[in-house]
This record gives C-alpha cells, sequence and structure tokens, in this order.
C-alpha cells in the first residue's frame, strides 16, 4: 500500500528542518516527556538533569532535553489550554512517526510517555491546597477531541452519558467528552501517595470554572453539581485545563500520558496558595523518578 504523503501546508516544516510551533528536531525528542504549562517550568525540571544536550525556545513553547540518571528525557512547555496540547502532542508524534524528508510515516511507531506536571483547583475536602492528584479520566469541557475521527473508541462513553443527564447539560456548551489516561502509567507515576480522581479540563479559568467577576456564568450551580458526581467509586477532584486533551490525543496517537497536578486552590474551602512555585519541585521530583 502506497504511504500517505503529508503536504506541506498540512505537515509545516521550519527552513531548519524543525516543527512549525515547537522549532524542535527529531534528533532531539526523547521518548520520555514532561510536560509543564509555564515555559519557565522547563528551566526547573531541567535544574534536575545531569545532562543537557539541547534547548529551544519559540513563543510559549520550550523545550530542554537531557538525561537524568541515566534516563534521556525531553522537559517541554506547552503553554494554557487543551488548543495549545492539540500543537504540542501533533508536533511531537510528526517528530517520533513521520519522517520529515519523506513527508510518510515510518515503518515502525515509536511511543512516547508523557506526563504532564500542572497546578489545579482541588473540588473536594479531601483536596485541600499541597494535595497531588493523578487523573485517571478527564472530562473535556473543551470539544477539542469531538474533532478527530476515533474519539468514540478512546473515550468513556458510558461515564459521558451519566455525567450530561446528571449536569443537565446545556447542548449549547458543546458536548463534553471522557478522556482515558494510561492506567500502566497512572500505577508507575502516582504510586500510593498521590490522590487518584477524575478532572475536569476547563476551556478557560473563570467563566468555565465557575469564577464569577463582572461577567455571570451560566449555571451558578455548575460547581456544586461537579463536586456532587460520582462514578464507579470515584469523585472529581479538581479543575485545570490540558488533561482531557493530552489523554485523548496521546491515545488516539499511540501514545502513554496521564496528568498529575498539586492543588494551589480549593475551591470547596475557598483557599488559595499564590507562593506555590517554591513548593511544586516536590512533585516534579516526584515525576522524574518514575517516569
Amino acid at each position: 500500500m502506497e504511504k500517505k504523503y503529508y503536504a506541506p501546508s498540512e505537515l509545516i516544516i521550519n527552513e531548519d528542518g524543525s516543527c512549525f510551533h515547537l522549532h524542535l528536531k527529531p534528533e532531539f525528542l526523547a521518548d520520555k516527556v514532561i510536560l509543564v504549562g509555564d515555559p519557565a517550568r522547563v528551566n526547573t525540571v531541567a535544574a534536575h538533569f545531569d545532562s543537557i544536550e539541547h534547548e529551544v525556545s519559540s513563543r510559549e513553547f520550550h523545550t530542554i532535553t537531557g538525561t537524568y540518571k541515566g534516563k534521556r528525557i525531553t522537559a517541554q512547555s506547552h503553554g494554557i489550554g487543551c488548543d495549545n496540547i492539540d500543537i504540542v502532542m501533533n508536533e511531537l508524534d510528526t517528530l517520533a512517526n513521520i519522517d520529515y524528508t519523506t513527508r510518510t510515516e515510518k515503518d515502525e511507531h515509536r511511543t512516547l510517555t508523557c506526563v504532564r506536571i500542572g497546578t489545579c483547583g482541588g473540588l473536594q475536602p479531601f483536596t485541600p491546597v499541597g494535595t497531588f492528584i493523578a487523573s485517571v479520566k478527564s472530562i473535556g469541557f473543551d470539544g477539542l477531541l469531538n474533532f478527530y475521527a476515533g474519539r468514540n473508541n478512546v473515550c468513556d462513553l458510558e461515564m459521558e452519558k451519566a455525567f450530561t443527564e446528571h449536569m443537565s447539560w446545556n447542548p449549547i456548551k458543546g458536548a463534553p467528552y471522557v478522556a482515558v489516561a494510561d492506567q500502566e502509567l497512572i500505577n508507575q507515576v502516582a504510586a500510593d501517595d498521590m490522590v487518584k480522581g477524575y478532572t475536569v479540563a476547563c476551556g478557560g479559568f473563570y467563566g468555565p470554572q465557575g469564577r464569577e467577576l463582572r461577567a455571570a456564568v451560566g449555571d451558578p450551580e455548575q460547581n456544586q453539581k461537579i463536586e456532587a458526581f460520582e462514578y464507579d467509586g470515584m469523585k472529581i477532584c479538581n479543575f485545570e485545563m490540558e488533561s482531557s486533551a493530552l489523554a485523548g490525543l496521546a491515545a488516539l496517537l499511540g501514545h502513554r500520558a496521564m496528568t498529575c497536578c498539586m492543588v494551589i486552590a480549593n475551591r470547596w474551602a475557598k483557599e488559595m496558595n499564590t507562593g506555590y512555585k517554591n513548593t511544586i519541585d516536590t512533585l516534579i521530583q516526584k515525576v522524574l523518578d518514575r517516569i
């Protein structure tokens, strides 16, 4: 069978042979990838590396590849939101699985292991500020995965149905999807010292997360309903903005992925830690040791 050719308008390669947004070349991508939102946090991750072989920055995308205790790791920032995860996961996959010279898929699939380290808002009394949460399944409010064929094959459709019924979901918001993280990776990284639960990945920081400033939210009861939802003995533990797209796209593309976050605000208790940047390094160290 003739291989699919990826045209220049679809697979955009820069003049130096790097992918369009990340400006990363195939040879500088490790099999293990640590994803973080803040470009500056890439430096925090890389500060633990024993050696650094490559660094590049473009817009909110900052990459450092190096070694940690004998493991080759790429630390990659993605900025904020599921739309940025769409860029990062697709471009990382092209670096791994498309020959940039011929613009065709490689003969052998290369699987990436991706762990996102982020911050989040806790939604339960058992997720106070400082808690580490591993997202077993993520409910995407952003709609991103709905644009891809095969989304039903990598989503928990029964949980989607239960959630939309529980929420009396207004279809004007678009259809939420439930993406499933790699279970083996969850067990490996979360171990027995992270809370395992469900996550809502929101399409914004304010209204979509029930924060009301001068613009009123459409459903004032949204957060209370989310906090009360339970499925298969688990509750929704936190809000963040990227985990659903990461888990869903990784599954579609044949990669292993998960998200673990540190709670910096507890919406239930109305607590906030603005000095979290001084403490998230503990979570980074755990992930580096376990990935």
